[in-house]
């Protein structure tokens, strides 16, 4: 695949991220990277940090945390509010959501706007000292190379989190990519039991081997849940045996570098293993779902 069939491919809508209806609303806001994420800021809100903005989450609103596609939540939000996005909503009326949906939006804005840009899923380590907490972030392209950027950090966050750079331009080694920390911790730098959430039981191998299979559905445009179950996905219980491990490293070579990432979608697509089927389960709600609903 040529640099620009890359390019071309990651500037194009994918069954996730596109706009849809909306399309000429998220065409409306700001072209440039730091408008695109202002705007994204505000019309969403994560639905776990909602005490950061002075309100409880009703249990009732955070059912759009589970939409996995694009127009649907734009939907809500116009629907709840018509005003252009450029035009923040007040924190508690903004749509619940997690950092995965800060990454599919932004990523749907910068594709409208003619940026390649493409979902990440990996490990944030700027929320809890010592820990690489789950996290997803956009990764877009500048004319010259592939940059980070997180959605989520807007202005209360940084100064809450003491955030010490700027969200359009994350570095590498603070927001770990899945493939990245696989091959840290099976170089024995990077502890599996700091890997997750802080939450007894949520954290191991496991979860590092979960978000490197989650990326690699990403980098082919498919941007599932954080908490979606598929294919060769490890869970918990599940040891990790030579099979996987040995897939899991073929994997982490292509995705670890950003260069290389997109190599990984001819993979995706011949194996079983690594492609999203029809349904999923998500393991939240204990059920399979259907990952593109019909109309």
């Amino acid at each position: 695949m040529s640099a620009n069939e890359v390019l071309a491919y990651y500037t194009a809508p994918g069954p996730l991220s596109g706009a849809g209806v909306h399309r000429d609303a998220l065409l409306s806001v700001p072209g440039d990277i730091p408008g695109i994420l202002a705007a994204v800021q505000g019309i969403l809100v994560h639905q776990d940090l909602a005490g950061v903005y002075g309100f409880e989450m009703p249990e009732e609103r955070r059912a759009t945390a589970h939409f996995r596609s694009t127009e649907p939540i734009l939907g809500r939000v116009l629907d709840e509010d018509p005003r252009p996005l450029t035009e923040p909503r007040p924190p508690e009326r903004r749509i619940a959501c997690t950092c995965r949906t800060f990454s599919l939006v932004a990523v749907a804005a910068m594709r409208v706007h003619g940026i390649p840009a493409r979902a990440r899923c990996g490990f944030g380590n700027y929320f809890e000292p010592g820990w690489h907490i789950d996290h997803w972030v956009a990764e877009y392209w500048n004319g010259k190379e592939w940059i980070l950027a997180d959605a989520q950090m807007d202005p209360l966050l940084i100064k809450t989190l003491g955030f010490e750079f700027d969200p359009a331009d994350v570095p590498r080694d603070r927001f770990v990519v899945g493939g990245r920390a696989w091959i840290r911790y099976r170089a024995g730098k990077l502890d599996p039991d700091k890997c997750g959430l802080t939450l007894p039981g949520e954290q191991g191998a496991w979860w590092i081997a979960a978000n490197l299979i989650r990326d690699v559905a990403a980098l082919a445009n498919m941007e599932l849940l954080p908490w979606d179950v598929w294919g060769r996905m490890p869970e918990p219980e599940d040891a990790i045996g030579p099979d996987l491990i040995a897939l899991l490293d073929e994997l982490a070579a292509v995705t670890a570098d950003p260069d290389t990432a997109a190599e990984v979608r001819s993979r995706y697509e011949a194996d079983e293993r690594l492609r999203v089927p029809e349904q999923v389960r998500n393991h939240l709600r204990r059920r399979l779902e259907t990952v593109i609903a019909a109309d």
